[in-house]
């Protein structure tokens, strides 16, 4: 008998289960770390526009609105992008097209240091934009060529508690960096050493994606043969069940013609405006606070982020272990809408201000990993590229729209509490339509 077919004849066995768990163990030790600082580097990126902003907007004498709308003109080369680059990862394979994205956008994102005009401020972020576009989608899509279903709430969580660690870590790095660079050392501004040190390492890391990941289970020369017919035996018994599924879903066209994805889409946009609004914006709302010292309010910043990072993976392991994922889901989005309510509405008292961004910080980040497993519990493998990111690209006009939104609100009204209000009603309407998604298509 084959090894491939007396470990899948054993899968219900405690010898084969031992084997299973022992592999998915090893993949999650050896992938996860990695990819977890790749995409703290990634979202670094965010946290030192938004911390950049503190010192960039009265060097260059930028406005409110100019900032939001540069810090928006990201996602547009995201968005226009992310199809065509999780496109170009599916046929060129993960490792080549992830080294050659970070090692893109980390050099442009370096390159921000150059910035002397409203107009290269909006190329650079960009082309930035078009360098990331296909590397989160890429990394969900990568991870369905790893885990069934039923594991990737856990990983996902794992991986994406890297958003609250960049938040945990950059605030107070990036708040150093500005008043430690606060005397022009080597003739440039702090905030254009801030772009340099969270840019070049990230070129660093793409040239070691290159060297370390492997396309799939079939290229890890770290599994032996029968880790490697387990996981991919359990695989193919996932796309079985989700082929006999009600509602599977199998090419790029019925893709675009279900509404579930669209509906789905909306959902994930709905999940990004409360996250970018507080990535851009956390450190400027506790600076209006009264905390002037960009240290202080780095250390500050950290709280919400801190709280956020233990909440995801808790929810994660707890939506796992359960096999129930729209509640997982939809919870943590009214969380987070109680938290912009709260910020809104106590503008006056940094307590409760600090409280109801942690909230919120913590649900809408949550609601992330949280996400994932709905669409890829009914996406084909051969729908998959091109659907997570359509349902990516969808989400992330979110990152145009709410920095935008606010820095104009602000600079009409004076304060974001108007956009705070706004961002709250988008989180409800989101987090209802999570419960109309069925049941029984993701809670595997």
């Amino acid at each position: 008998m084959s090894t491939t077919a007396s470990t899948s004849g054993n899968q219900g066995g405690a010898g084969g289960s031992a084997l299973l768990d022992g592999a998915y163990r090893k993949a999650t030790w050896r992938l996860i770390p990695f990819i977890f600082v790749c995409y703290l580097f990634n979202y670094l990126d965010r946290v030192n526009v938004g911390f950049a902003k503190l010192e960039m907007l009265d060097a260059l004498q930028l406005s409110e609105t100019v900032y939001g709308l540069g810090a928006g003109i990201f996602f547009i080369g995201y968005v226009t992008f992310g199809v065509p680059s999780n496109l170009i990862l599916h046929r060129l394979g993960a490792r080549r097209w992830i080294a050659i994205m970070m090692m893109a956008w980390g050099a442009l994102s370096a390159c921000m240091l150059f910035v002397t005009t409203p107009t290269e401020f909006y190329v650079l972020r960009f082309f930035t934009g078009v360098a990331e576009a296909g590397f989160f989608p890429g990394m969900v899509l990568y991870f369905t060529k790893w885990f069934p279903s039923h594991k990737r709430g856990q990983v996902m969580a794992l991986f994406m508690s890297a958003i609250p660690v960049s938040g945990l870590i950059g605030g107070p790095l990036s708040g150093w960096m500005l008043s430690h660079f606060a005397h022009g050392q080597g003739g440039m501004d702090g905030w254009q050493w801030l772009f340099l040190l969270q840019g070049l390492p990230t070129v660093f890391l793409g040239v070691a994606v290159f060297f370390y990941l492997n396309d799939g289970i079939a290229q890890a020369a770290w599994l032996t043969q029968e880790e490697k017919a387990a996981m991919q035996d359990a695989l193919d018994q996932d796309e079985q069940q989700r082929s006999k599924g009600v509602h599977a879903v199998h090419s790029f066209g019925a893709v675009l013609r279900d509404w579930h994805v669209w509906m789905l889409g909306f959902i994930y946009f709905s999940i990004q405006m409360g996250v970018y609004a507080i990535n851009f914006w956390l450190p400027s709302i506790i600076k209006s606070l009264g905390f002037e010292d960009a240290t202080t309010v780095g250390w500050l910043s950290a709280i919400p982020y801190l709280f956020a990072g233990v909440f995801m993976v808790l929810v994660g392991r707890s939506a796992d272990r359960r096999r129930e994922r729209r509640w997982h889901l939809s919870a943590p989005l009214l969380m987070a809408l109680v938290g912009l309510l709260l910020a809104a509405n106590f503008s006056n008292n940094a307590v409760i201000v600090l409280v109801g961004l942690s909230l919120a910080t913590m649900g809408a980040l949550t609601g992330l990993p949280m996400f994932w497993p709905l669409p890829a519990a009914f996406l084909g493998s051969a729908a998959a590229a091109g659907g997570l990111a359509l349902i990516n690209s969808m989400g992330q006009v979110a990152g145009f729209v709410s920095p935008f939104l606010v820095g104009w609100i602000k600079d009409v009204t004076g304060s974001t509490d108007v956009a705070l209000y706004i961002l709250s009603t988008v989180l409800f309407i989101g987090a209802m339509l999570v419960l109309v998604v069925p049941a029984r298509l993701v809670n595997r």
